[in-house]
């Protein structure tokens, strides 16, 4: 593995409520903030940064600079939390993290939407169906 690990929803949720200064980073597009909401993070007074892995356009090739303006740097040993959709781009995300020596940086499991069901409906896990806070995204977050 090229990263810390993997959390489940509940264990991201739990390591950010744990630690101040873990910094949680959603990886997925503006249109899904959008459309699908975001992770809420307030009632552990902790912030979610917006860094779009993928843009529509492709590799977002700011990544790297977008996530030391959250404030962390490279060796600080910042737990970083990576969330996506599904659990797939956030594993890219970390790796990146890591081979640039932020972190330890995690990949949450079952990202916000989670798997698919036998329909294609994404009805079977993750951080939305665990039932852990969400809210709607507001532009410029």
């Amino acid at each position: 593995m090229t990263y810390a690990g993997d959390l489940t929803p509940q264990e991201a949720f739990d390591l950010a409520a744990q630690n101040p200064d873990a910094v949680f980073v959603d990886v997925r597009t503006v249109g899904e903030w959008q459309t699908i909401g975001v992770p809420d993070l307030t009632s552990i007074n902790h912030d979610v940064h917006y860094i779009e892995w993928v843009t529509a356009f492709g590799p977002n090739n700011q990544f790297l600079t977008q996530l030391a303006n959250t404030g962390v740097t490279p060796g600080d040993g910042r737990p970083i939390i990576f969330l996506c959709r599904s659990g797939n781009r956030s594993i890219g995300a970390a790796t990146a993290a890591t081979v640039a020596g932020y972190g330890p940086a995690y990949n949450v499991l079952e990202g916000f939407e989670g798997d698919t069901d036998d329909y294609g409906n994404r009805t079977v896990n993750g951080w939305k169906l665990r039932g852990l806070p969400t809210t709607t995204f507001t532009e410029g977050e």
